[in-house]
Protein backbone atom coordinates (compact mmCIF):
# COMPACT_ATOMS: atom_id res chain seq x y z
CA UNK A 1 0.00 0.00 0.00
CA UNK A 2 0.99 3.60 -0.44
CA UNK A 3 2.27 5.29 2.69
CA UNK A 4 0.25 8.05 4.33
CA UNK A 5 1.82 11.35 5.24
CA UNK A 6 0.94 14.85 6.43
CA UNK A 7 1.75 18.13 4.73
CA UNK A 8 0.48 21.65 5.18
CA UNK A 9 -3.00 22.28 3.80
CA UNK A 10 -3.36 25.09 1.26
CA UNK A 11 -4.60 28.30 2.92
CA UNK A 12 -6.54 29.73 0.01
CA UNK A 13 -8.60 28.23 -2.79
CA UNK A 14 -9.18 29.61 -6.29
CA UNK A 15 -12.89 30.16 -6.90
CA UNK A 16 -15.38 31.80 -9.23
CA UNK A 17 -18.41 33.84 -8.22
CA UNK A 18 -20.96 33.23 -10.98
CA UNK A 19 -24.27 35.06 -11.32
CA UNK A 20 -26.37 32.73 -13.45
CA UNK A 21 -28.55 34.17 -16.22
CA UNK A 22 -30.32 30.95 -17.15
CA UNK A 23 -30.63 27.34 -16.03
CA UNK A 24 -28.20 26.76 -13.11
CA UNK A 25 -27.86 23.08 -14.06
CA UNK A 26 -26.45 24.08 -17.45
CA UNK A 27 -23.97 26.40 -15.75
CA UNK A 28 -22.82 23.67 -13.39
CA UNK A 29 -22.59 21.17 -16.26
CA UNK A 30 -20.35 23.58 -18.21
CA UNK A 31 -18.16 24.14 -15.15
CA UNK A 32 -17.94 20.39 -14.54
CA UNK A 33 -15.53 20.05 -17.47
CA UNK A 34 -12.94 21.90 -15.35
CA UNK A 35 -13.27 19.75 -12.22
CA UNK A 36 -14.81 22.04 -9.57
CA UNK A 37 -14.19 20.62 -6.11
CA UNK A 38 -17.11 22.26 -4.30
CA UNK A 39 -20.08 24.56 -4.86
CA UNK A 40 -21.77 27.09 -2.59
CA UNK A 41 -25.11 28.57 -3.66
CA UNK A 42 -26.53 31.85 -2.44
CA UNK A 43 -29.72 32.49 -4.37
CA UNK A 44 -28.74 32.94 -8.01
CA UNK A 45 -25.05 33.37 -7.15
CA UNK A 46 -22.82 30.32 -7.25
CA UNK A 47 -19.32 30.15 -5.81
CA UNK A 48 -17.38 27.39 -7.55
CA UNK A 49 -14.13 26.16 -6.02
CA UNK A 50 -11.28 24.62 -8.00
CA UNK A 51 -8.13 22.70 -7.12
CA UNK A 52 -5.91 24.98 -9.20
CA UNK A 53 -5.95 28.55 -10.46
CA UNK A 54 -5.43 27.22 -14.00
CA UNK A 55 -8.65 25.19 -13.83
CA UNK A 56 -10.48 28.19 -12.35
CA UNK A 57 -9.22 30.52 -15.08
CA UNK A 58 -10.15 28.08 -17.85
CA UNK A 59 -13.67 27.79 -16.45
CA UNK A 60 -13.84 31.58 -16.17
CA UNK A 61 -13.04 31.99 -19.86
CA UNK A 62 -15.86 29.63 -20.87
CA UNK A 63 -18.52 30.83 -18.41
CA UNK A 64 -17.86 34.51 -19.11
CA UNK A 65 -19.34 34.04 -22.57
CA UNK A 66 -22.77 33.09 -21.24
CA UNK A 67 -23.17 34.37 -17.68
CA UNK A 68 -24.03 37.86 -16.47
CA UNK A 69 -21.09 38.09 -14.08
CA UNK A 70 -18.10 35.80 -13.52
CA UNK A 71 -15.54 37.00 -11.00
CA UNK A 72 -12.37 35.11 -9.96
CA UNK A 73 -11.76 35.17 -6.19
CA UNK A 74 -9.36 33.65 -3.65
CA UNK A 75 -11.04 32.24 -0.53
CA UNK A 76 -9.31 31.44 2.75
CA UNK A 77 -9.79 27.79 3.65
CA UNK A 78 -9.41 28.24 7.40
CA UNK A 79 -12.13 30.90 7.59
CA UNK A 80 -14.41 28.79 5.41
CA UNK A 81 -13.84 25.74 7.60
CA UNK A 82 -14.60 27.65 10.80
CA UNK A 83 -17.82 29.08 9.32
CA UNK A 84 -18.80 25.67 8.07
CA UNK A 85 -18.30 24.02 11.45
CA UNK A 86 -20.72 26.57 12.87
CA UNK A 87 -23.29 26.28 10.08
CA UNK A 88 -23.05 22.67 8.85
CA UNK A 89 -24.90 20.13 10.92
CA UNK A 90 -24.37 16.39 10.85
CA UNK A 91 -25.40 14.54 7.71
CA UNK A 92 -27.23 11.22 7.99
CA UNK A 93 -26.92 8.81 5.08
CA UNK A 94 -28.53 5.51 5.98
CA UNK A 95 -26.57 4.10 8.93
CA UNK A 96 -23.77 6.65 8.51
CA UNK A 97 -23.69 9.99 10.32
CA UNK A 98 -21.01 12.51 9.23
CA UNK A 99 -20.08 15.21 11.78
CA UNK A 100 -18.01 18.38 11.12
CA UNK A 101 -15.93 18.02 14.30
CA UNK A 102 -15.52 15.60 17.23
CA UNK A 103 -17.38 17.90 19.62
CA UNK A 104 -20.53 17.76 17.49
CA UNK A 105 -20.83 13.96 17.62
CA UNK A 106 -23.99 12.59 19.19
CA UNK A 107 -23.59 8.98 20.40
CA UNK A 108 -26.05 6.64 18.71
CA UNK A 109 -25.62 2.86 18.90
CA UNK A 110 -27.70 2.45 15.75
CA UNK A 111 -25.47 4.61 13.53
CA UNK A 112 -21.89 4.62 12.27
CA UNK A 113 -20.41 8.04 13.03
CA UNK A 114 -17.38 9.61 11.38
CA UNK A 115 -15.84 13.08 11.57
CA UNK A 116 -14.92 14.96 8.39
CA UNK A 117 -13.55 18.47 8.86
CA UNK A 118 -15.15 20.94 6.42
CA UNK A 119 -12.90 22.07 3.62
CA UNK A 120 -14.03 23.83 0.48
CA UNK A 121 -11.75 21.65 -1.61
CA UNK A 122 -12.93 18.21 -0.56
CA UNK A 123 -16.22 16.45 0.12
CA UNK A 124 -17.85 16.52 3.55
CA UNK A 125 -20.90 14.39 2.84
CA UNK A 126 -23.11 17.35 2.01
CA UNK A 127 -22.78 16.94 -1.78
CA UNK A 128 -25.22 14.63 -3.54
CA UNK A 129 -22.51 12.51 -5.16
CA UNK A 130 -20.84 11.82 -1.81
CA UNK A 131 -24.17 10.88 -0.27
CA UNK A 132 -24.90 8.56 -3.18
CA UNK A 133 -21.54 6.80 -2.82
CA UNK A 134 -22.04 6.40 0.91
CA UNK A 135 -25.46 4.89 0.21
CA UNK A 136 -24.00 2.55 -2.40
CA UNK A 137 -21.36 1.30 0.05
CA UNK A 138 -24.20 0.26 2.37
CA UNK A 139 -25.82 -1.87 -0.32
CA UNK A 140 -22.92 -4.34 -0.49
CA UNK A 141 -21.26 -6.61 2.06
CA UNK A 142 -17.91 -5.06 2.93
CA UNK A 143 -16.91 -7.65 5.52
CA UNK A 144 -13.24 -8.59 5.08
CA UNK A 145 -13.12 -6.74 1.74
CA UNK A 146 -10.38 -4.42 0.52
CA UNK A 147 -11.46 -1.01 -0.78
CA UNK A 148 -9.72 1.40 -3.15
CA UNK A 149 -11.08 4.96 -3.19
CA UNK A 150 -9.94 6.79 -6.34
CA UNK A 151 -10.03 10.59 -6.05
CA UNK A 152 -10.42 10.29 -2.30
CA UNK A 153 -10.64 14.04 -1.53
CA UNK A 154 -11.52 14.28 2.17
CA UNK A 155 -11.13 10.52 2.63
CA UNK A 156 -14.77 10.17 3.69
CA UNK A 157 -15.48 7.10 1.54
CA UNK A 158 -12.35 5.20 2.60
CA UNK A 159 -12.96 5.98 6.28
CA UNK A 160 -16.65 5.08 6.02
CA UNK A 161 -15.84 1.79 4.25
CA UNK A 162 -13.73 0.57 7.16
CA UNK A 163 -16.35 1.73 9.66
CA UNK A 164 -18.83 -0.36 7.67
CA UNK A 165 -16.67 -3.48 8.03
CA UNK A 166 -14.07 -3.41 5.26
CA UNK A 167 -10.79 -5.09 6.16
CA UNK A 168 -8.72 -2.21 4.77
CA UNK A 169 -9.02 0.84 2.57
CA UNK A 170 -6.61 2.88 0.47
CA UNK A 171 -7.54 6.36 -0.71
CA UNK A 172 -5.57 7.91 -3.57
CA UNK A 173 -5.67 11.37 -5.13
CA UNK A 174 -3.46 13.25 -7.57
CA UNK A 175 -3.64 16.34 -5.31
CA UNK A 176 -1.23 16.32 -2.32
CA UNK A 177 -3.50 18.78 -0.50
CA UNK A 178 -6.34 16.27 -0.71
CA UNK A 179 -4.11 13.61 0.84
CA UNK A 180 -3.15 16.02 3.62
CA UNK A 181 -6.83 16.76 4.30
CA UNK A 182 -7.72 13.05 4.25
CA UNK A 183 -4.88 12.22 6.64
CA UNK A 184 -6.02 14.94 9.03
CA UNK A 185 -9.58 13.58 8.87
CA UNK A 186 -8.33 10.09 9.64
CA UNK A 187 -6.68 11.46 12.79
CA UNK A 188 -10.09 12.82 13.84
CA UNK A 189 -11.41 9.24 13.78
CA UNK A 190 -9.07 7.41 16.17
CA UNK A 191 -11.30 4.32 16.19
CA UNK A 192 -10.61 3.79 12.48
CA UNK A 193 -7.65 1.58 11.62
CA UNK A 194 -6.33 -0.02 8.43
CA UNK A 195 -6.85 3.09 6.28
CA UNK A 196 -4.03 4.64 4.27
CA UNK A 197 -3.82 7.58 1.89
CA UNK A 198 -1.30 8.37 -0.82
CA UNK A 199 -0.70 10.53 -3.87
CA UNK A 200 -1.34 8.74 -7.16
CA UNK A 201 -2.65 9.78 -10.56
CA UNK A 202 -5.47 7.66 -11.95
CA UNK A 203 -4.32 8.26 -15.53
CA UNK A 204 -0.71 7.15 -15.05
CA UNK A 205 -0.19 5.28 -11.76
CA UNK A 206 -0.47 1.51 -11.36
CA UNK A 207 -3.61 0.89 -9.33
CA UNK A 208 -3.68 -1.91 -6.76
CA UNK A 209 -6.48 -4.43 -7.25
CA UNK A 210 -9.23 -4.42 -4.64
CA UNK A 211 -12.55 -6.10 -3.94
CA UNK A 212 -14.39 -2.77 -4.04
CA UNK A 213 -13.37 0.36 -5.94
CA UNK A 214 -15.08 3.73 -5.50
CA UNK A 215 -14.59 6.54 -8.02
CA UNK A 216 -16.49 9.78 -7.37
CA UNK A 217 -15.01 11.75 -10.26
CA UNK A 218 -16.65 13.30 -13.34
CA UNK A 219 -18.54 11.67 -16.17
CA UNK A 220 -15.86 12.55 -18.71
CA UNK A 221 -13.03 11.20 -16.56
CA UNK A 222 -14.94 8.00 -15.81
CA UNK A 223 -15.30 7.35 -19.53
CA UNK A 224 -11.61 8.07 -20.24
CA UNK A 225 -10.40 5.92 -17.35
CA UNK A 226 -12.95 3.10 -17.63
CA UNK A 227 -10.42 0.38 -18.52
CA UNK A 228 -8.03 1.36 -15.71
CA UNK A 229 -10.82 1.43 -13.13
CA UNK A 230 -12.34 -1.85 -14.30
CA UNK A 231 -9.02 -3.70 -14.10
CA UNK A 232 -8.51 -2.44 -10.54
CA UNK A 233 -11.54 -4.45 -9.39
CA UNK A 234 -11.00 -8.12 -8.60
CA UNK A 235 -13.25 -10.57 -10.51
CA UNK A 236 -16.66 -10.66 -8.85
CA UNK A 237 -15.96 -7.39 -7.06
CA UNK A 238 -17.88 -4.12 -7.14
CA UNK A 239 -17.11 -0.79 -8.77
CA UNK A 240 -19.00 2.27 -7.51
CA UNK A 241 -18.91 5.29 -9.81
CA UNK A 242 -20.44 8.74 -9.32
CA UNK A 243 -19.87 12.36 -10.21
CA UNK A 244 -21.84 11.91 -13.43
CA UNK A 245 -24.92 13.90 -14.41
CA UNK A 246 -28.05 12.18 -15.68
CA UNK A 247 -27.23 12.91 -19.32
CA UNK A 248 -23.79 11.31 -18.86
CA UNK A 249 -25.17 7.98 -17.63
CA UNK A 250 -25.50 6.38 -21.06
CA UNK A 251 -21.88 6.97 -22.17
CA UNK A 252 -20.59 5.86 -18.76
CA UNK A 253 -22.61 2.64 -18.99
CA UNK A 254 -21.25 2.01 -22.49
CA UNK A 255 -17.67 2.60 -21.32
CA UNK A 256 -17.93 -0.03 -18.58
CA UNK A 257 -20.31 -2.50 -20.28
CA UNK A 258 -21.55 -3.03 -16.77
CA UNK A 259 -23.73 -5.38 -14.82
CA UNK A 260 -25.39 -2.62 -12.79
CA UNK A 261 -26.60 -3.96 -9.46
CA UNK A 262 -27.67 -0.63 -7.96
CA UNK A 263 -28.45 2.87 -9.18
CA UNK A 264 -29.07 6.04 -7.17
CA UNK A 265 -30.09 9.52 -8.29
CA UNK A 266 -30.16 12.82 -6.41
CA UNK A 267 -30.33 16.43 -7.60
CA UNK A 268 -29.58 15.39 -11.18
CA UNK A 269 -26.51 13.33 -10.19
CA UNK A 270 -26.23 9.57 -10.72
CA UNK A 271 -24.33 6.81 -8.93
CA UNK A 272 -23.90 3.26 -10.25
CA UNK A 273 -22.72 0.13 -8.47
CA UNK A 274 -21.31 -2.31 -11.01
CA UNK A 275 -20.56 -6.01 -10.43
CA UNK A 276 -17.53 -7.21 -12.34
CA UNK A 277 -17.62 -10.55 -14.11
CA UNK A 278 -15.99 -13.57 -12.51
Amino acid sequence: MLSSFVISVMRTWPALDVLCTGDPDLTLAAADDFGPTAVEQRGGLFRLFFATAAARDAACAVLSATERRVEPVEVDDEDWARRSQDSLGPVAIGRIAVFPNPESQIPNPDSVSIVIRPSMGFGTGHHATTRLCLTALQTIDLSNRSVLDVGTGSGVLAIAAVRLGAAQALGIDHDPDAIAAATENLALNPQVERVQFGVADLTSSTLPTSDVVTANLTGALLVRAADRLATAVRPGGTLIVSGLLGEEEAPVRRAFSPDVIWKGEEDGWVCLAIRTRI
